[in-house]
């Protein structure tokens, strides 16, 4: 098979895509986020419901929202009073989804010089989170309640053609579901309706190209551990 350029460049912005967790300043333009959701918009959903809700922030909002959800993060009490509305890890793990998941934890703190016994650094490693990584978009993406598990499929792949859309323009990307337990906080920062509520939340910008963390490139497993070919 004869590779097209159009193929080559989607396969390249596919298998470069990673999560950013460090950005510089540099802002990025309206005119770049609104096409870049633009095309995500495109994606498959069943029978075209489209469900996706984006709320952009930038500037003051964002970091007003950061600094709210830190002050919660750092106090151990105000922590208590917030839990997640839905659960996105299972309650018991099993091989190989824990060891997946240890691999990635372990190699980003081996690079940050983070030890086990490090549960400070670690704490205020998972704080960046809540800053959107110093990103200068935050998008936060909600959900009619009304709909069930097939559009919360449909929007996995929305937010799949937000990041790739966004590689291609040479910006990072990383979503993060973090901010789960945050919703009602979210909620009222955003104002939302009774009905909607809070999927994720995605940092969007320049990537820092001296930050280490943005060195870790996540494995993935060879066709083999996942393909069941069927002739």
């Amino acid at each position: 098979m004869i590779e097209s350029d159009m193929q080559r460049c989607v396969d390249r912005v596919l298998l470069e895509r990673r999560s950013i967790r460090a950005f510089l300043s540099d802002p990025v333009a309206r005119e770049d986020i609104e096409q870049i959701l633009r095309c995500a918009a495109r994606a498959p959903s069943g029978t075209n419901t489209q469900p996706w809700m984006v709320h952009v922030l930038r500037g003051d909002s964002k970091e007003r929202l950061s600094r709210e959800i830190l002050r919660i993060h750092d106090s151990p009490e105000l922590r208590e009073q917030h839990s997640e509305e839905y659960p996105y890890y299972p309650d018991r793990w099993i091989s190989p989804f824990i060891d997946r998941r240890r691999k990635v934890g372990w190699s980003l703190y081996s690079l940050l010089g983070l030890t086990r016994e490090n549960k400070p650094g670690m704490h205020a490693q998972l704080g960046r989170n809540f800053t959107f990584f110093d990103a200068p978009v935050a998008l936060m993406f909600t959900i009619d309640r009304v709909m069930s598990h097939g559009s919360w499929l449909d929007y996995g792949m929305f937010l799949q053609n937000i990041m790739i859309a966004a590689q291609a323009r040479g910006l990072g990307t990383c979503a993060q579901a973090a901010f789960r337990p945050y919703h009602r906080l979210i909620a009222a920062h955003l104002k939302l309706p009774a009905h909607e509520t809070l999927v994720c939340g995605m940092a969007l910008g320049h990537a820092d190209p001296a930050a280490i963390e943005n060195t870790l490139v996540t494995e993935r497993d060879e066709l083999e551990a996942f393909v069941r070919f069927n002739d």
